[in-house]
């Protein structure tokens, strides 16, 4: 062990209260006093772990020095992923620090030396009523804790400050200290009251208070950082009494016993910082067996360090007198071998162990197996959970859903791989052809003439697997055992006589499905990629030049050359384009009929049959090409029924016919959307509401294929408390079910809905629909149902009307990579649709169109800066639909992270309000559109927006006599809210702002005016 104290580590003579090492082990920031304000003070932790980088003058040492807090800085905390420091003082204030790549250097106030880093100030969190003295990271930064000597313990949104997600109260003294439980379940919180208190944080309810080991302790320390082990086995207190002496007590996980404790020090224990790593070694005497331990640091008023192994009952190494004043704060590198104290004197002391000293530290997968072992699997703190906080059982479930749904997809693709043919057809041709669709170009020119030009298709690479350019599920058509080979594609060439196919009615099935239905799924690539235009043909050697001369000789397609048989088939393609494009020529005020053709890939090259069949139509001669001024389609195939099997080259009607060319420009048709149908299980139960004190809990229970005799029916029973109370059979087994305290309803294989009354009456005869039923769902007086197709259906139960009928998710599933994840509807009937894009939408049954409520990553959002706005407690209050959808979202206001002009960010911040604003009102949550309303008024108030507040006082006021609100179409009532109450609650905050007088006087006398 090396130990060293570093004189340049310091604050000017003042005393540093706090100390923290960086996870990545660089840098080191301190807490403590400054000149007129708390003092936060980033180190460069190279100077002080080698002895020549301490000597070079070009290593810097100070890296930032931040005096933004108002007064002594109490604790300094690194994040788990080294994204963000948090400091909080005196000052009643906890600052989140980041460290920012823009903008030139910063020199503290009174300094004449510059920052090295810039770190800046994203997020300042107010909520305490007094000093704060301790704060703790929970594990992956999903919370914040922080406790103060107002008696209470603030919970903060880690992932969207300054989120308060609730304040923990029940201790009767100062609280000095709190710590997390390393799985996530549990925090614990000493004070002065003698008590160390354990939170679940679950329900965010007190889970056990400890007070025995504390009733012997007299007078108080000035902090109390207690800490709990790795493992999670123990909570190590400070300022405990054994026997009229000074411990640090040992607080085990199983049933909170304290049996043990950490004896030697002769004053007081003020801080206990744990390792956080779990350590390996072979510690008894002849055994060859290593064990499984914990190392922890304490630090006291005897101005001592001593470290202790969970292994030993003796202290690994104690350090006496190494301060001239009471040890404040201790802190671990994430190596686990180097320990930092910082002391009142203002001090710093560096450990340096070695690994045979202290034990070989566990590997992360070691370590989470060893949780596993422990606490079972089902621990979202290590199954690569984002940093999100789940306040809704629902979205956890959704989350393993999707984990689920991605897995048997990534298993699906690996299990049925597409085989590509070993051996490939060399074109004859200078370069290698693109992949592209054999679709023709018909231009306009200026004068209205409509040109064709025949469009080459050289060798397919890959014949049997066709490029799905906006699909990401194949066609069922396109399989393994559907890829062309050259003996059927020698059959098909032998049936180019030029003659269309015969329609197969017998392929119905989804399995044998054509290859020419396909076509409507492509979307044409003429305008997506330069290859596509006239320019890139002519000089990428897939049409003929003006130096290219054709070749004369005839080129027979034969069964033993599969080369020939794709040159037939691309010759006769063009030769039928070529007709097309004179036909259309010579006659231009003749109508022409249509070329049926079907965008298939083909083999093959140009041959010489298109050269001589050009040069006797004597119409497409090279030469320089009028360059196109209108617009460009593309030929689609004008049948679309099934074919026989699959094709080389596109069919071309015969020039012997009596038809004549014509072109159709008809748009290709989107796919065919598709919903997954829950699997049928034999038995299913379903919640349907959790029970309290006042009612039990009652669930559906569902079991098919109930046999009696020769007969099989399916039953459904309504269990409450344990108990029947009815049930009934159906004769179609049931695939979902649902219900709620005024309703349920399930859904059936044979495409029908059953609803039933909570007493086991069947309210309606079933309800038959078109499709398989995908989703079932109810809220209050509402069922939505969302069949396979993607049509979605919601019923009013009692009142016995439709709401929404036959709507399809069409337009809010743009792509096939977009799928359906989640839905619901709320009380109010208001649908919440969630995509694997992380978008949410509602449909509007007023406008008949889907609405967009909630977006993942809204730059608007991180752009605004409305928290400013916010009531103190509105975080806490407000809950509703938009704000379960909303706190998914894993990124936090970013309004001071990145800088913006201040017009930008108030438009931004605007426009971002009077979102959330809209879509509380569309989804029916008075509540939340009570907070946002008041909110955006808040703001336009701070930022003197008259115009835009004028017209919310107008919205709200309405006509003043009542002969105009009768003629108006003026509402008085807005989701349950009368307007002009709202308006009154909005005066008080008008009047905040002196420039806004006048309008406050308008509307205060209307106001009066009308109650008179």
């Amino acid at each position: 062990m090396k130990l060293l104290k570093p004189t340049w580590i310091n604050h000017d003579g003042k005393p540093i209260f706090a100390i923290d090492i960086h996870p990545d082990g660089c840098r080191l920031a301190t807490g403590g006093q400054g000149d007129d304000s708390g003092r936060v003070v980033i180190w460069n932790m190279a100077p002080i772990v080698k002895e020549e980088d301490e000597k070079n003058e070009n290593v810097p040492r100070m890296l930032c020095e931040m005096d933004n807090h108002l007064a002594c800085v109490n604790c300094v905390r690194w994040s788990n992923n080294g994204l963000y420091l948090a400091s909080a003082g005196d000052d009643r204030l906890v600052m989140i620090w980041q460290l920012m790549s823009y903008g030139g250097m910063s020199t503290p106030f009174g300094k004449s030396k510059a920052n090295v880093e810039q770190w800046r100030c994203t997020s300042t969190l107010r909520h305490h009523a007094g000093d704060i003295l301790d704060i703790a990271w929970s594990p992956h930064d999903a919370w914040l804790a922080s406790c103060s000597v107002d008696n209470t313990v603030v919970i903060w949104n880690a992932v969207k400050f300054p989120e308060v997600l609730t304040v923990l109260t029940g201790h009767s003294g100062m609280v000095k200290g709190v710590t997390w439980d390393p799985i996530g379940k549990y925090l614990a919180s000493q004070s002065d009251d003698k008590s160390i208190r354990v939170w679940r944080t679950v329900d965010w309810k007190e889970e056990n208070k400890i007070s025995k080991p504390f009733e012997e302790c007299g007078g108080t320390t000035h902090v109390l950082r207690c800490s709990w082990s790795p493992d999670g086995h123990y909570i190590v207190s400070a300022h405990a009494m054994n026997n009229r002496g000074p411990t640090a007590q040992i607080i085990e996980r199983d049933g909170w016993k304290f049996k043990m404790d950490f004896v030697g020090h002769r004053k007081a224990v003020t801080c206990v910082r744990f390792n956080s790593n779990i350590f390996s070694k072979v510690v008894r005497k002849g055994s060859t067996k290593p064990q499984q331990f914990s190392c922890c640091a304490i630090g006291s008023r005897d101005r001592a360090v001593s470290v202790w192994l969970t292994a030993l009952k003796r202290p690994l190494v104690v350090v006496h007198d190494l301060f001239k004043n009471s040890v404040m704060d201790l802190a671990w590198s994430k190596s686990g071998t180097q320990l930092v104290a910082c002391s009142w004197d203002g001090t710093v002391a560096f450990f340096d162990f070695e690994q045979d000293e202290i034990g070989h530290k566990l590997t992360q997968d070691e370590k989470t197996k060893l949780y596993e072992k422990i606490y079972g699997k089902n621990l979202s703190i290590h199954s690569g959970a984002a940093n999100t906080v789940i306040e809704n059982p629902d979205l956890l479930n959704l989350q393993k859903m999707q984990k689920e749904q991605q897995e048997k997809l990534a298993a699906k693709v690996q299990a049925s791989p597409i085989k590509t043919p070993k051996k490939l057809i060399t074109p004859i041709m200078d370069k290698p052809p693109t992949d592209v669709l054999s679709k023709q170009i018909e231009t306009r020119t200026p004068d209205g003439r409509r040109r064709i030009t025949p469009l080459y298709i050289g060798t397919q690479f890959n014949i049997g697997t066709p490029t799905v350019l906006f699909n990401n599920v194949p066609h069922p058509a396109f399989s393994p055992a559907n890829q062309i080979t050259p003996q059927s594609a020698f059959k098909e060439a032998n049936k180019l006589n030029i003659k269309t196919e015969k329609e197969d009615s017998d392929s119905d099935s989804e399995d044998a499905k054509p290859i020419s239905s396909l076509q409507n799924s492509i979307q044409p690539m003429s305008a997506l990629d330069s290859r596509f235009t006239e320019k890139s043909k002519a000089t990428s050697g897939t049409t003929p030049s003006a130096n290219a001369a054709p070749d004369k000789s005839k080129v027979t397609p034969s069964p033993q050359s599969p080369t020939s048989v794709a040159a037939a088939a691309a010759a006769a393609a063009c030769a039928a384009a070529a007709a097309a494009a004179a036909s259309v020529s010579s006659d231009k005020n003749k109508d022409s009929t249509k070329i049926k053709d079907t965008p298939k890939t083909t083999t093959g090259s140009p041959s010489s049959l298109a050269g001589n069949k050009r040069k006797e139509e004597g119409t497409l001669r090279p030469g320089p090409k009028r360059p196109r001024k209108e617009y460009t389609k593309t030929v689609t195939e004008a049948k679309t029924g099934p074919r026989k099997g699959p094709m080389i080259g596109p069919l071309v009607t015969p020039p012997n016919q009596d038809t004549t060319p014509k072109v159709t420009t008809t748009a290709s048709s989107k796919p065919r959307l598709k919903i997954p149908v829950p699997k049928t299980e034999k038995t299913l139960s379903v919640q349907v509401f959790v029970g309290n004190t006042v009612q039990p809990s009652v669930t559906l229970e569902v079991e098919n294929d109930v046999s009696s005799g020769k007969v099989t029916l399916h039953r459904l029973k309504y269990v409450k408390a344990g108990d029947d109370l009815w049930e009934t059979m159906l004769a179609s087994r049931i695939t979902i079910a649902t219900g709620n305290r005024q309703f349920c309803a399930v859904a059936s294989e044979n495409k029908t809905v059953s609803v039933y009354t909570t007493g086991g009456r069947r309210k309606y005869s079933p309800i038959i629909l078109s499709e398989p039923i995908s989703r079932l769902h109810c809220g209050g007086c509402f069922l939505l149902v969302i069949l396979s197709s993607a049509r979605v259906f919601v019923w009013d139960i009692i009142k016995q009307v439709v709401l929404v009928k036959n709507e399809t998710l069409a337009p809010i599933m743009p792509a096939s990579g977009v799928s359906l994840v989640n839905a619901s509807i709320t009380e109010a009937g208001t649908i919440i649709i969630t995509m694997s894009n992380e978008k949410s939408y509602t449909f509007n049954s007023d406008l008949c169109c889907w609405m967009m409520v909630h977006e993942k990553d809204n730059i608007l959002q991180s752009c605004s800066d409305h928290q400013t706005s916010m009531p103190a407690q509105g975080a806490v209050q407000v809950h509703g639909p938009l704000a379960s959808l909303q706190g998914k979202s894993s990124k936090f206001s970013a309004s001071r992270v990145f800088q913006l002009s201040q017009q930008i960010q108030k438009s931004s911040t605007l426009s971002h309000l009077e979102c959330q604003l809209n879509s509380a009102l569309v989804l029916k949550s008075s509540k939340e559109y009570k907070f946002w309303l008041l909110t955006y008024v808040r703001y336009m108030v701070q930022e003197g927006a008259e115009s835009r507040l004028r017209e919310v006082c107008d919205e709200m006021l309405g006509p003043l006599y009542k002969d105009d609100a009768n003629t108006s179409k003026w509402q008085s009532q807005i989701l349950g809210y009368n307007k002009r109450k709202l308006l009154e609650e909005m005066m008080p905050i008008i009047g905040t702002n002196l420039k806004l007088q006048r309008l406050y006087s308008e509307y205060r006398d209307q106001l009066e005016m009308i109650k008179k």
